[in-house]
């Protein structure tokens, strides 16, 4: 702040054990982080402090930030982003406050449920409809795909971070949309785990969306909704093939803005579901950082740059654990095109064939994103 009266931009300090990462917004909020954790880079702060940001304008508004009248009004209002904000800074199941891309499952009818989701939005008179699950997104009307960063994946997270309710009326605002006028959020809980988003203005009433009009459009899918309960956590349907070695994943398409992670691909118990997905953020933040070109939208590349890198992967890998034989675990990241795959692997996995496995598993997972 002092070296911003001189025309000098410091975003970040580092301390002995301390990275200190701090951002401001429209020139009246600044927000600042703090991390003790050991080899913490800044993309992985600087990235939370815009999802911070961006819950702030998602409930109050950004007008509210920006024009702030009392001080002690702001704060009130505020508390009802705490609980969003909160799960960003706990060991939460998801990650897209990291990669900015959407969670994502891929239910095993798929098709039967975007029918009936693109029938429900057409009866409702909204065209932004989305089933969540566990704050994933499970299906979506086109509209609902065409939001923008970062209510994309601050909506659905907002959904699975909210205390079970069989129906909601939410105002919300669009960050990047509609930062100053409100929405409504509908949700209505199919499923306990389940719920059926509806972004609006005035219309529906909350009242249309009785039992007996929800029963009229769900209650023959109950089966295939059923089956997307267990996706949670899982991510991918029952039976997916998959090596036995990978411990976990992370599926981007950074075109779409959309991901699939999961650390339960199998039954293995070591390492815990805990550590595999601290090890793939930060695996993640590592490769985003220093080894692969910047993403869509970061910054402007030569074209004949970005054709190359469309039709050449690129890949790097990172062994970690003791030395002795088959302990520890292997990390390997490919990006082909838009997609770009992290895996965890177990130390059972020869290092000569980490990159072919990757490119297998790539080859086996691009037609579900």
């Amino acid at each position: 702040m002092f070296g911003h009266n001189l025309e000098v931009q410091l975003n970040s300090a580092r301390t002995k054990d301390t990275t200190v990462v701090w951002k401001s917004f429209h020139d009246s909020i600044t927000l600042i982080v703090l991390s003790s954790e050991e080899d913490t880079l800044e993309l992985r702060l600087e990235r939370l402090l815009q999802m911070v940001f961006g819950a702030m304008v998602l409930l109050v508004g950004l007008e509210e930030l920006t024009n702030i009248r009392n001080v002690e009004r702001l704060k009130k209002e505020l508390r009802t982003s705490y609980r969003l904000i909160d799960s960003f800074l706990r060991d939460s199941e998801l990650i897209g406050d990291l990669t900015q891309c959407v969670d994502c499952v891929v239910p095993p009818e798929g098709s039967l449920l975007q029918e009936a989701l693109s029938g429900f939005a057409e009866a409702v008179g909204t065209a932004f409809v989305s089933l969540v699950v566990s704050g994933r997104v499970v299906a979506a009307t086109e509209s609902w795909w065409r939001l923008g960063t970062p209510e994309a994946v601050l909506l659905p997270w907002l959904v699975g971070s909210l205390p079970p309710q069989a129906a909601r009326d939410y105002p919300v605002y669009l960050p990047h949309g509609s930062p100053t006028v409100p929405h409504r959020l509908l949700t209505l809980t199919l499923l306990p785990g389940l719920e059926l988003c509806l972004l609006c203005g005035p219309r529906p009433p909350l009242s249309q969306l009785d039992p007996q009009f929800l029963e009229h459009w769900w209650q023959p899918l109950l089966d295939p909704l059923r089956a997307c309960l267990p996706l949670g956590p899982r991510a991918l349907p029952a039976g997916f093939p998959l090596h036995t070695d990978i411990l976990g994943l992370l599926l981007l398409h950074l075109e779409l803005k959309r991901c699939l992670f999961t650390v339960e691909p199998s039954g293995a118990k070591e390492p815990s579901p805990e550590q595999r997905r601290r090890l793939l953020r930060s695996f993640y933040t590592l490769v985003t950082a220093m080894h692969f070109p910047p993403e869509p939208g970061q910054q402007e590349e030569k074209a004949e740059n970005a054709t190359h890198q469309a039709q050449v992967p690129r890949a790097c890998y990172l062994v970690s654990g003791t030395e002795e034989p088959g302990t520890g675990w292997r990390l390997v990241a490919l990006q082909l095109g838009p997609r770009r795959l992290l895996l965890l692997l177990s130390a059972q996995s020869p290092i000569h064939g980490l990159r072919g496995l990757a490119s297998h598993t790539l080859h086996a997972l691009t037609p579900l994103l």
